[in-house]
């Protein structure tokens, strides 16, 4: 059995952040491509999903943290993915966030594993701001940076032209 290690393991009221397993592509797989990923850039092919879930891995092996996989406590089931983010050409740090389950949608998991996601970069990395970008439209995303406190501050173009809104956290001495 192959473990992922270096990874922190974050554990919340009911939630247990972690280092993405292989065993989660299934949870990924059925997110990205279903047409609930379009926020996301979706949906994709089923093997690019796996190459997503690889990136998740790979982005802690070159930039030293990334996205965890937040999973239910008790069972361990992977609910989404939500941390620490900054591809190349990215503007800035990022909290991102997807939940993966429909099924988990609406009961606050995305919110308690953003402040925890939050508060390791602010208090685990040490920066000292951060945004997370979110497509227009995404009504759920854009509920949960207001409910976390973020501004919307413009838009962001990526690389492909796809565009984005720029949602600003308040700072460590802000955030909770």
């Amino acid at each position: 059995m192959i473990t992922v290690t270096g990874i922190p393991v974050i554990e919340t009221e009911r939630l247990r952040l972690r280092g993405p397993l292989a065993s989660d592509a299934d949870a990924i797989q059925r997110f990205l491509t279903s047409d609930r990923a379009k926020t996301v850039g979706g949906p994709i092919l089923p093997g690019q999903a796996w190459r997503a879930l690889a990136h998740i891995a790979g982005h802690w092996m070159l930039r030293g943290y990334s996205a965890f996989v937040f999973a239910d406590k008790v069972t361990d089931a992977p609910l989404g993915m939500c941390g620490p983010w900054m591809p190349e050409g990215w503007p800035e740090g990022e909290i991102a966030w997807s939940v993966w389950e429909e099924t988990a949608e609406g009961k606050g998991y995305a919110f308690e594993a953003a402040q925890a996601a939050r508060r390791f970069a602010y208090d685990g990395l040490g920066w000292t701001t951060a945004v997370s970008l979110i497509a227009e439209g995404n009504l759920r995303s854009e509920a949960l940076a207001n409910r976390m406190g973020c501004v919307c501050e413009g838009v962001f173009t990526f690389e492909t032209g796809a565009t984005a809104r720029v949602w600003r956290h308040p700072g460590p001495e802000v955030a909770l």
